[in-house]
């Protein structure tokens, strides 16, 4: 099998996995205790009201027939009507999602730079005090709720010291005096050439993407740890040190690119699970990402909602690990070789 093959039938277990996901996610969101309808025009409703609006959303239709339709709309990029906000689903989440995905990727470069940075300190200290120092860190990190240390991080830095922010992406002086293009703060606030709005978004995302990372970091500095050891005494690390290149040269150019697929590997899971992560951060600090949107969806039984929440998460997890495929393939000419030779 040809590699592009293998990564052709990754992409149809994706779209397979992707379809299960909604039936699954669809019926779960069908048998929630509560009448949409009636949660959605609320106490005072009179009972025609909540029938008019119930056939109007094709809840007396057949399941089936509902996820007929709903899989329909899904494929032409029509999540449905927003029970809560009355808005279509579709564009609730380009409102919430870039504030999400702007946290997610700051905690990504974050825990990439650090978690890697610290395996391989620790393993060319094996032993020493940095090692023991980065095994209570990612013990505190794996073990430890992040909820947890997004409360704790709050309590120090901004009751205590006050020196962050702890709620809000942008301090109010600054909201309208730049132009939303793409969602993403950082971005936005350059293009608009506001550098003390920029600033108000950097000291404002610091506290929750600090909180995120440290949720992951442990992991990343763990395997690279352990992968940097296994690799530092073999045959052709020792030959490259024997023709006298320096040492940084080694350990970050030869031995940490070889060590470094089971690291990438925990990071394509890693990239997806930050996503689901980042609800817990979002409430504690009040971010006003997918959170919010997704916690008053599952309060209100506002199904269009869970199912597009619940999707957008499954496809960061089904794409991460295609993507984590082929930056395998690239990085590690031996993953590609072995796929081709086992066919």
């Amino acid at each position: 099998m040809r590699y592009w093959q293998y990564l052709a039938h990754r992409v149809v277990g994706m779209i397979a996995s992707l379809f299960g996901l909604s039936i699954i996610i669809f019926v779960v969101s069908r048998v929630l205790p509560g009448n949409p309808a009636r949660m959605a025009l609320g106490p005072m409703a009179t009972d025609q009201q909540v029938h008019t609006l119930t056939h109007q959303m094709g809840l007396d239709q057949p399941l089936p027939l509902q996820y007929l339709h709903y899989l329909t709309g899904l494929l032409s990029g029509d999540l449905g009507m927003s029970l809560t906000t009355k808005n279509p689903v579709a564009q609730d989440l380009a409102h919430y999602l870039p504030a999400t995905l702007e946290l997610v990727i700051v905690s990504m470069v974050l825990t990439v730079v650090f978690g890697v940075l610290l395996g391989v300190v620790a393993a060319t200290h094996k032993d020493g005090s940095i090692d023991n120092f980065s095994r209570v860190l990612a013990f505190i990190s794996v073990s430890v709720p992040g909820f947890f240390i997004g409360i704790i991080l709050q309590l120090v830095f901004g009751y205590f010291l006050q020196w962050l922010p702890i709620v809000g992406r942008i301090a109010n002086v600054y909201q309208g005096t730049f132009t939303h293009v793409t969602g993403f703060f950082l971005v936005d606030t350059l293009l608009a050439g506001n550098l003390g709005a920029f600033g108000s978004v950097v000291i404002h995302l610091l506290l929750p993407a600090v909180s995120l990372s440290l949720i992951s970091m442990g992991q990343v500095m763990r395997i690279t740890r352990s992968s940097m050891i296994d690799f530092q005494n073999k045959e052709f690390i020792e030959a490259e040190r024997g023709f006298g290149l320096p040492n940084w040269l080694v350990t970050y150019k030869y031995t940490l690119k070889n060590a470094f697929t089971p690291t990438l590997t925990i990071l394509g899971l890693l990239a997806a699970s930050l996503l689901g992560n980042a609800f817990l951060i979002e409430l504690v600090y009040s971010w006003p990402g997918m959170a919010s949107y997704g916690v008053n969806a599952i309060m209100s039984n506002d199904f269009n909602s869970i199912v597009g929440v619940t999707m957008v998460i499954g496809v960061a997890f089904v794409v991460s690990n295609l993507v984590v495929d082929v930056l395998q393939g690239t990085i590690d000419p031996r993953v590609r070789l072995q796929i081709e030779g086992d066919s």
